[in-house]
C-alpha cells in the first residue's frame, strides 16, 4: 500500500466520521474510495463496517459523556434494529441499484422538505411523545430499517433519524445520540456476517476507521455546542449533495477516480 492511499483513506474516513455521526450518507465516500482502490462491491461493503463500528463506538461514547443519550430508549429500538440488521446482512438478492438510488434520493428529498417547513414537528422533538412507552408499530419500523442497515448501510441514519424524532419525539441532537447507539448495537454482527463470508479488508478497514473515529468524535462535540439548528443545516447540506448524486447530476466515483488519477 503506497502512503497517497492512507492518506485517501484517513481522508475519507475523517469525512465519513462526520457526515455519519451528523446526519447520514457519509458511506457513499467510504464505498467509492474503496471500490477506486480496487476493491470488489462486496468486500468494500463489509470493509467498510470496520469503520462504522469504530466511529460509532466514538460517538456514542462523547455523546453519553455529554448526558445527551437517552440509554434505556435507545436500547428498545436496537433491539428490533439489530434483529432486522442480521437478516439484512444475510440477505442475497438482485437489485437495480439505478432505481434503489433514485428511491433513496426521493426520500431524502422529502425529508429536506419537512426539515425547512416543518421545523417544530420534525427537528426540535415533541415532549409529550418522549414520556410515552414505545408502540408495536415502532418496533415494526426499526426492525426494516435494520434489514435496510444490514444489507447496504449507506444513508440508514436518515431513517433513523426519521424513526426517532417522529416515533419517540426527540430533538436532532438527542435523536442523533440515539442513532449512533443503535448502529453500534447493530454493525459488529454485520461485520462478523461479512467476516463470515470473508469479504473484509482488514488493512483497508483500520486506515479508514482512523480518520472516522477523528470525525465522529468532532461531529459529536459539535452536536452539543452548536445545537439542533446547526445540525439541521449540515443534514439539509448532506442531502443536497447526496441526492444530487444519485439522480446524476454528477458521480461522485468519477469525481473521486478522477482525484486519484495522476
Amino acid at each position: 500500500m503506497e502512503w497517497t492511499e492512507v492518506i485517501i483513506l484517513i481522508i475519507a474516513g475523517l469525512l465519513v466520521g462526520f457526515i455519519n455521526t451528523l446526519a447520514g450518507g457519509g458511506s457513499i465516500i467510504s464505498l467509492s474510495i474503496l471500490m477506486m482502490l480496487g476493491l470488489p462491491a462486496p468486500i468494500a461493503n463489509g470493509t467498510n463496517r470496520i469503520a462504522i463500528t469504530i466511529q460509532t463506538l466514538t460517538a456514542t461514547t462523547s455523546f453519553r459523556q455529554q448526558k445527551v443519550l437517552e440509554f434505556r430508549k435507545a436500547l428498545f429500538l436496537a433491539i428490533p434494529t439489530v434483529i432486522g440488521s442480521l437478516l439484512g446482512a444475510w440477505i442475497a438478492v438482485d437489485i437495480n441499484e439505478n432505481v434503489f438510488e433514485k428511491a433513496i434520493g426521493i426520500i431524502m428529498l422529502v425529508m429536506l422538505v419537512f426539515i425547512l417547513f416543518k421545523p417544530q414537528k420534525y427537528i426540535y422533538g415533541r415532549d409529550h411523545i418522549i414520556n410515552k412507552p414505545l408502540t408495536w408499530k415502532s418496533y415494526a419500523i426499526f426492525f426494516f430499517i435494520g434489514i435496510y442497515g444490514g444489507f447496504i448501510h449507506m444513508g440508514v441514519g436518515y431513517f433513523l433519524l426519521a424513526g426517532i424524532v417522529l416515533g419517540a419525539g426527540y430533538d436532532l441532537v438527542k435523536a442523533n445520540a440515539i442513532k449512533v447507539f443503535i448502529v453500534l448495537a447493530y454493525a459488529p454482527f454485520t461485520l462478523l456476517v461479512f467476516l463470515f463470508h470473508d469479504q473484509i479488508n482488514w488493512t483497508y478497514g483500520l486506515i479508514l476507521a482512523i480518520g472516522a473515529v477523528v470525525g465522529a468524535l468532532i461531529a459529536s462535540r459539535l452536536a452539543v455546542a452548536k445545537g439542533v439548528d446547526f445540525v439541521k443545516w449540515v443534514i439539509v447540506i448532506v442531502i443536497l449533495v447526496t441526492a444530487a448524486d444519485m439522480f446524476g447530476l454528477y458521480d461522485v466515483k468519477s469525481i473521486i477516480g478522477g482525484i486519484m488519477t495522476p
